[in-house]
């Protein structure tokens, strides 16, 4: 069946036409829909742009200065790195993530020392992340049967890999059932 005329067909063995070169307004207009579309942090927008740019190239005299677009884009409220790694914080600790692999990735998204102190968890949520973990992996109490000594060791190594504290990993999968895991954590948060 031919297509109708009105619609442009790809053409056969054609290489994909280059997109043109970027000037400071293409710059601004790329990094606000990237600012719409996603919760960023200033790290990552800048990064962002460096891509595009090397991508696409510079149309302009001047090199962009991409730290004042960010800067902008902080002052406009549109950035705001403190909200972002609050609410990566928090969505990683439902997923079930402990402290230590929060950090990390908020260190990989660029974030700031004082910005990841103010998104750091407690007591409460340590416990309550390495419970979402214990039971959305079957560890300790919450499998089906008590693991043996190897299968402990796996189940430790993985509470630890997911960045949750060596002894509140123990205490949960050494709990001897659910109810006493439970008491654990709501004793440790006293």
């Amino acid at each position: 069946m031919a297509m109708p005329p009105y619609r442009s067909r790809p053409r056969a063995n054609a290489a994909p036409r280059p997109r043109p070169a970027l000037d400071a307004a293409g710059l601004e207009a790329l990094a606000l829909h990237y600012v719409a579309r996603f919760a960023t942090s200033g790290a990552k927008l800048a990064d962002y742009c460096r891509r595009k740019l090397k991508e696409r190239g510079w149309e302009g005299a001047v090199a962009p200065d991409i730290p004042a677009l960010v800067a902008r884009f902080v002052a406009a409220g549109y950035l705001d790195d403190a909200m972002f790694a609050k609410g990566r914080a928090e969505g990683l600790r439902r997923r079930g993530y402990g402290d230590r692999r929060v950090d990390m990735a908020l260190r990989g998204a660029g974030i700031a020392e004082e910005d990841r102190a103010g998104a750091k968890g407690d007591a409460r949520s340590a416990w309550t992340a390495a419970l979402v973990l214990a039971r959305k992996r079957r560890f300790g109490p919450f499998g089906s049967e008590q693991p043996d000594r190897d299968r402990r060791q796996k189940q430790l190594s993985a509470m630890l890999r997911a960045g949750h504290p060596l002894d509140i990993a123990r205490e949960l999968i050494d709990a001897a059932s659910e109810a006493e895991a439970l008491r654990r954590a709501e004793e440790s948060q006293e």
